[in-house]
C-alpha cells in the first residue's frame, strides 16, 4: 500500500506533490519577471535590449527548460496508477489550445516575430513524445535526453529554416519569433523530467518529498501558481502590456533613444568597427535623423524616400567619421 505523505495528495487515481508545485509555481514567478524585462525592452523603457542580452538570454532558457523538466516529473507522478488516458487528452487538448490562442494573438500583435512554436507547443507535442519513456529505466531515458540534446548540434540543413519545419531543431537559421523551443533539443529537458519522476517514485526521495509540508503565504501562493499555471501564463503578458502602455507613453521617449542608441552601437560594431568609431557614428547619424525628424522611420514605417534619405544619411555620417577618426600611431 502506498502511503501519502504530509505534502502529497491523491486526486483522479494520481499522486500529487505540493513541493512539485511550488517549483512550478516559482518558474512562473520567474517567468513573468523575464517577461516584465522584456516589455520593457518593447516599450523602450530601458536601455537594455533584453532579447539579445546573454545574461537575460540565460535567464529566459533556464525558466524553459525548468517548466519542460517539471512537464516530464508530472506525467510520471499522472502515470503513478496507470496512465488515464481521458485525463492526458483532456488536458494535451486544453496545452494544445492554449498554444493555438497564442499563435493567433501574436500573429495579429507581432505578424513578423509571431509564435508558431512556443513553451506551450513544445509542452504539448513534448508530453505525447514522453508517452513511451515513462515506464523505462531512467538510465536509458537519460541516454535518449543526451542523443536528443546533442542532435541539432551535429545535424542542421537550411531546408529546416522555414516555419514549417524549424520547429524540429535542425535549422540553420531560425525563424524570427518571439518565443521558440524546438523539439530538439529542448524534448530533452521533458524526458530529463521523466527520469527525475521515475527515480522520485521508485527511490526513498518518494517518501522524503512527500513528507515535505507546503506552510507560509509565500508557499501557498507558489502552491496555488503551480496549479492554475496556464491560466496565469495566457494572461500576464496582455496585463503587463496594458499596464505598462501608458507608462510607455509618459515617460518612455529618453529609454526609447537610449534604446536606439545602444542597438545602433551594437550593429555598428558587429560589423567590425571600433566602439570609439561607434560611439561617433551613432551620434551623428541619430543626431541628424532627429534633426530631419525620421526617427520613427526607423521602425520599419518608412516609404521608400524617407529609406532613401536615411540611407544617404548614414553613408555621410560614416565618411564624416573616418575623416575625424584619429590617425593610428
Amino acid at each position: 500500500m502506498k502511503v501519502v505523505g504530509a505534502g502529497e495528495t491523491k486526486g483522479a487515481g494520481r499522486a500529487r506533490f505540493a513541493a512539485v508545485d511550488v517549483a512550478r509555481g516559482a518558474a512562473l514567478v520567474a517567468m513573468i519577471v523575464y517577461h516584465l524585462g522584456w516589455d520593457l525592452w518593447f516599450y523602450r523603457l530601458v536601455a537594455v535590449e533584453v532579447p539579445f542580452d546573454p545574461a537575460w538570454r540565460a535567464f529566459a532558457r533556464t525558466i524553459a527548460a525548468s517548466f519542460l523538466v517539471l512537464v516530464g516529473v508530472s506525467l510520471v507522478l499522472a502515470s503513478d496508477a496507470g496512465l488515464d488516458a481521458r485525463a492526458f487528452l483532456r488536458r494535451l487538448a486544453k496545452v494544445g489550445g492554449a498554444a493555438a490562442l497564442v499563435t493567433a494573438a501574436t500573429l495579429v500583435a507581432f505578424p513578423q516575430s509571431f509564435i508558431f512554436f512556443g513553451i506551450l507547443h513544445m509542452i504539448a507535442l513534448g508530453s505525447v513524445l514522453a508517452l513511451p519513456f515513462l515506464r523505462l529505466n531512467p538510465a536509458i531515458t537519460l541516454v535518449v535526453a543526451a542523443g536528443v540534446l546533442v542532435a541539432p548540434f551535429l545535424v542542421s540543413s537550411s531546408a529546416f529554416d522555414t516555419r514549417w519545419l524549424a520547429w524540429t531543431g535542425f535549422y540553420e537559421t531560425a525563424p524570427d519569433t518571439n518565443d521558440f523551443e524546438p523539439v530538439f533539443p529542448w524534448l530533452a529537458a521533458v524526458l530529463a523530467g521523466v527520469a527525475a519522476g521515475r527515480i522520485l517514485l521508485d527511490t526513498p526521495l518518494r517518501a522524503r518529498l512527500a513528507a515535505l509540508e507546503v506552510r507560509g503565504r509565500l508557499g501557498r501562493g507558489l502552491v496555488w501558481m503551480g496549479r492554475w499555471s496556464l491560466v496565469i501564463y495566457l494572461l500576464h503578458q496582455p496585463i503587463l502590456l496594458g499596464a505598462l502602455y501608458p507608462v510607455a507613453l509618459v515617460v518612455g521617449e529618453r529609454a526609447r533613444a537610449e534604446q536606439t542608441a545602444s542597438a545602433c552601437r551594437r550593429t555598428c560594431e558587429d560589423s567590425g568597427r571600433s566602439a570609439d568609431f561607434c560611439v561617433r557614428y551613432c551620434d551623428c547619424a541619430l543626431g541628424t535623423l532627429e534633426t530631419e525628424g525620421l526617427m520613427s522611420a526607423l521602425d520599419g514605417d518608412a516609404t521608400p524616400d524617407e529609406d532613401a534619405r536615411i540611407a544617404e544619411i548614414a553613408n555621410s555620417c560614416v565618411a564624416r567619421t573616418l575623416r575625424e577618426s584619429p590617425a593610428p600611431e
